[in-house]
């Protein structure tokens, strides 16, 4: 099992290598001349020929690749052209919110869709069950910027229990950002909360028809300590490939509620830097993501393996 842990992590570099060609091709072919919107529609053609020169916009495509790639792996991201600030400082700085957005919207996660996805395996085509799933299946198919404005309506203008802002001071305590990001994250919450739960449901399922589980009822363990000690541990590893995707989607998707919540997170980085085609930012910040989304998904693979017995003997053999 190291051998082949250590081969994926192996793999990744090569990986990063194809993912950098799509990225800066993709960038490339965005619609529009980047010296042109930077400086704008005003400027004279000798101006922005003078830019697309200093830029090395009018070098060919292979040679600005290459020169791009080598910069990257030294750390120097370049400059943003529209911010004039340094992207790798900028890009950190915004990852590092965008981080701390899905951690908590993901550790609000995993106890509120294991806990529904038991509640409805256990109580399988029960109204318990029923409504869990149709709950689901209804938040999972309302898009994140819908539930996002009910919950600013409802909390923020109503009731006024949460501010409509996630945006806080310099230097606010945790307490105080916690408390200002609990609206987006709720709202991320109960969009993926319906697919997780779906998975641990189907584990649940399969968990409680086994011989173990009906041996142990037999034997007159409590229901409690059946769930604990043999449905809980099954019932997760289908689950695990679902929080993955998930985990992915809440550090790369979070564009919506980063906008509608008025938070300086790395979606509306991304955003801004497609819209005003500043190519360091946006190639940076797709490298980044691309990175994380690679590392989340060898430790998924990682943690489905030792859950799993099956896959740890069918490695050793």
């Amino acid at each position: 099992m190291l051998r082949r842990i250590l081969l994926r992590i192996a793999s990744i570099p090569l990986t990063l290598l194809v993912v950098s060609v799509l990225v800066f091709a993709a960038t490339e072919a965005l619609p529009g001349d980047t010296a042109r919107t930077v400086l704008g529609r005003e400027a004279s053609e000798a101006s922005v020929a003078s830019l697309r020169h200093s830029l090395g916009l009018d070098q060919p495509m292979p040679v600005r690749y290459v020169h791009w790639l080598f910069a990257f792996i030294r750390g120097d991201w370049g400059t943003s052209f529209t911010l004039k600030t340094p992207v790798r400082e900028l890009l950190l700085g915004r990852l590092g919110d965008s981080l701390l957005l899905a951690t908590l919207a993901f550790a609000l996660l995993v106890p509120v869709a294991v806990m529904l996805g038991l509640v409805s395996g256990m109580y399988r085509n029960r109204p318990t069950d029923r409504v869990v799933s149709s709950a689901g299946l209804a938040l999972g198919a309302t898009p994140e910027f819908v539930t996002g404005v009910v919950l600013l309506v409802v909390f923020s203008v109503n009731l006024k229990w949460f501010p409509a802002s996630a945006q806080v001071d310099p230097g606010a305590g945790w307490s105080t950002r916690l408390y200002h990001l609990l609206l987006p994250a709720t709202s991320l919450v109960l969009l993926c909360t319906g697919y997780v739960a779906r998975h641990v449901r189907a584990g649940t399922v399969a968990a409680m028809r086994s011989p173990y589980v009906r041996a142990a009822e037999l034997r007159g363990s409590s229901r409690p300590r059946v769930v604990v000690r043999h449905v809980l541990r099954n019932a997760a590893v289908p689950a695990v490939s679902a929080l993955g995707v998930q985990a992915q989607f809440l550090l790369g998707g979070l564009v919506a509620v980063e906008l509608l919540f008025n938070y300086p997170g790395v979606g509306a980085l991304l955003l801004q830097a497609a819209l005003s085609k500043d190519l360091p930012t946006l190639q940076a910040t797709v490298m980044v993501l691309g990175a994380f989304y690679l590392a989340i998904m060898q430790a998924v693979d990682l943690v489905y393996r030792l859950l799993d017995p099956r896959l740890r003997r069918a490695v050793a053999a």
